[in-house]
Order: structure tokens, then sequence, then C-alpha cells
């Protein structure tokens, strides 16, 4: 279908067109007429289908300029990442560019004082992580009673994340009366718990079966023994020519790791994770979308919601702890219909995880043995280590709210003191990655 049979007016359409699109990807022809005709939806694609037009296009046009009174904040859309919240906010400009719309992005790990100036001078569409949405809210910097719409953008990820209590104290701060739009890569169980809280009366769009893998993927498993994995990887990158790579790992601390051996092999690379600042993580993906960095790794909820045009290869350096995370991260490339190669370099040790992928699957992947990395049999599996499981205490993920976390006043002997209950209830309480 294309863009200009949906409805859209004039100026979206301009705009479209200069972004280069002519036709509608199955989200965008089944999602926007729903908005349009002011319908709560409930959408489930997968990342890379052109979900954010989705949403995005029909709320510029149902955000018809009023040019008496202030500006007011009329649609408010949440992301579980800063990333991601930078990413919306672009589109958001772009697809609105022709309509006198001013849009901004609200996110932890940077200063809070120009985000109240540019809220203060007005502003009709607001893209925020809960976090930093709910500090705001609480320090009354932010009003959102004229918000007419709302968008839970990867809604599955935010629940994943520990955003669930902050998403129901923003709700609290919005008007009864309004439209809803909820997108997310799954219908789990709790994200329909929270559709049917939210939405009313939803019209439920699906485009592809729950945890599929984007068609034009290549997928391939080189096996290879955990010591050797950074030196099949370099060469594979050389060999290849490869230009643009993104490449995951578990930890944080992996990641930086695996950048600095591949800086130290002559390849281009930095690494975005939890950690980094929020300066530093804009700086390594703007180098990496511009070709002044070859490789590009990341933790996984660092590099969700990237949007990365053309990206043609994903690697696996390790895989993940949760099979659907895999299908989140081969979805970075082959995106809007282009092809992409997800390269998995699986040791002794991932046997069970690339088994239990393969199960989500239904299907078995390609194993490709590289002449001069065969695996030695006599190494034997040993435990990944998880981690320990987020408490109350711990960090913020990214798009949280900024900072690492507080040391709790003590006392004696390292016993909290009276005021640490208060700083313990006042931390963030999901775990950067």
């Amino acid at each position: 279908m294309l863009f200009n049979q949906l409805g859209l007016s004039a100026e979206l359409l301009r705009a479209v067109e200069e972004q280069g699109y002519s036709e509608t990807t199955p989200i965008q022809s089944k999602a926007i007429p729903l908005v349009l005709d002011g319908h709560d939806v409930l959408a489930a694609a997968q990342t890379g289908t052109g979900k954010t037009a989705a949403f995005t296009l029909p709320m510029l046009q149902r955000l018809q300029r009023k040019s008496d009174g202030p500006r007011r904040i009329r649609a408010l859309i949440l992301t579980p990442t800063r990333e991601l919240a930078a990413q919306v906010n672009e589109s958001v400009q772009n697809y609105g560019k022709h309509r006198p719309i001013r849009s901004m992005e609200i996110y932890g790990g940077v200063s809070a004082r120009p985000q109240i100036s540019k809220i203060r001078r007005g502003v009709d569409v607001v893209i925020a992580t809960p976090g930093r949405l709910l500090d705001h809210i609480r320090q009354g910097n932010i009003n959102l009673s004229g918000v007419e719409m709302l968008v839970l953008d990867e809604a599955d990820r935010m629940l994943d994340m520990g955003f669930i209590r902050d998403i129901k104290q923003i709700i609290k701060e919005l008007p009864a009366k309004r439209q809803n739009l909820l997108f997310s890569a799954t219908f789990s169980t709790e994200i329909r718990s929270l559709a049917n809280g939210l939405l009313n009366s939803p019209t439920e769009v699906q485009v592809a079966q729950r945890n599929t893998t984007a068609e034009k993927v290549q997928q391939l498993v080189m096996p290879v023994d955990k010591a050797r994995k950074r030196e099949l990887l370099s060469e594979q990158i050389g060999k290849g020519n490869w230009r643009q790579v993104l490449v995951f790992t578990r930890t944080k601390h992996g990641a930086n790791r695996l950048a600095k051996q591949l800086n130290g092999d002559g390849i281009e690379t930095s690494a975005i994770h939890g950690n980094k600042s929020q300066g530093a993580r804009t700086s390594a993906l703007r180098d990496f979308k511009a070709g002044k960095i070859r490789v590009l790794v990341a933790t996984d909820i660092a590099a969700r919601g990237l949007d990365i045009d053309k990206l043609p290869h994903v690697v696996n350096f390790e895989l993940p702890h949760v099979p659907e995370d895999y299908v989140h991260r081969i979805g970075r490339t082959a995106r809007a219909g282009q092809a992409g190669t997800a390269i998995s370099l699986v040791c002794v040790d991932e046997l069970k995880l690339l088994k239990d992928i393969e199960r989500l699957l239904k299907s078995e992947i390609k194993k490709e043995y590289v002449a001069g990395y065969d695996v030695d049999k006599r190494i034997k599996a040993e435990p990944i280590h998880k981690g320990k499981p987020p408490r109350s205490g711990s960090p913020r993920p990214s798009g949280g709210r900024p900072g690492g976390r507080k040391k709790s006043p003590t006392g004696a002997k390292g016993r909290p003191g009276k005021n640490a209950r208060g700083a313990r209830r006042n931390r963030p309480r999901a775990k950067a990655s």
C-alpha cells in the first residue's frame, strides 16, 4: 500500500517522500488508519518493521496546532532507553518538519536544566524514559494534564527493565480520557495484563508471529573454543572486509575488554553500555553510523532500539541468557526490507543456550565450521554465571535516572544509619547493562 492511500495530510506525505519512502510496511498499513480514526491500539511487530512511523505519522496528523493559548503537552511517548527516545524524537521532527509541532526528549544521564527550560517554553510532544520523567513530575517541572495521546513503545522491554511501577505512577498524572497505543515485540501474559488496565477496547494488530526472526536475516553459527572467539572475529572482519559490525556481549566488562582487544588488532571499535556516559554513547553511535568506526560492541539493554540503516552484520560474540533476546539482537540487521547476516560464535559452554534459541525458533541454525578453528573436544563445558539479580537498590538501566548508586548512610561498624531506609526506598530499581 502507498502512503498516499492512508488519508495522511499533504504536509506529512511531503515529509515521508523526503525521507525516501512511498510504500508502507505491514504494521504501517494496518495501524495508521486505526490511529487516525481514534482507536486504542495494541500492536505487536518485530523491530525494524517501521513501527515508529506507524504511530508517529497519525499522531502528528491528530495533533492539530491550536492557536489560542500557550502550548501544552498533548502527546506522550514512553520508551525504555535513551537511544530509543532520541531516535523516536528524530522521527517526530523529520515527519513533522512541515507542521508547527514542537517535540523534545527527556531522559537521564544528562543535566535536567535544559529539559526544564524546553518544557517551560512550551512543547506539544514529549518522548521520555520513565525514570527521568517521573523525576520531573515529582519536582513539579511538568504538567501532563493535557495529554491526548499516550504511546508505550517497546512495552515488553520496559517491563523487563522493571519500569512497570514508574509507568503506573506516570499514568496517574494523565487525564482519563485519551487515546492509548501500546507497541510490543510480543504479546506476553504481562503485556496483555498491562494492556487490559491501560487500553479502552483496543484493536489488536499483529504482523509477525511471536518471536519470529526477520525473514531476510541469514543466520549462521560458527563453533569455536571460547579462548579463540576474538581471534576468529578479527579474522572474519578482515577477510570479509566488513565495514559495519554490531557485536553483542553479555556484560559491560566483556564489552570493554573486547573493544580494547579489537582496537589492538587494528580494527576501529567502540563499546556502548549502561556505564558509559550519555555523551560517550551518543558519540560512539554517531561515529558508527558515519563509518568512522567499524565495530560497535554493545550489551542488550544499550542496543535496544538502535536504528541503523543498512546494518549488514550482527555478531553474537556471546549468546544471551534469554532466547528472546537473540531475536531482538539479530533484528538490528535486515531492517525495512534490507538483507543482513547474523553470526553467533558458540563455544561448548553455550550449547544449551543455543538449543534453547533453536527451540524458540522451531528450527536449527546452520553451522559453519571455519578452517583452522577446530573445536577442542577435550574442553568440558563450564557453567555461565548470570550474575546477581537486580535488587531494589541497583542502578536504573539506561534511560533511567542519572548517576550511579548512592551509598547508604551508615552508622557505626557499617550498619545502616537512621536515614538508610529512605535512601534505599528512593533508589532506582533496575540494573544497567
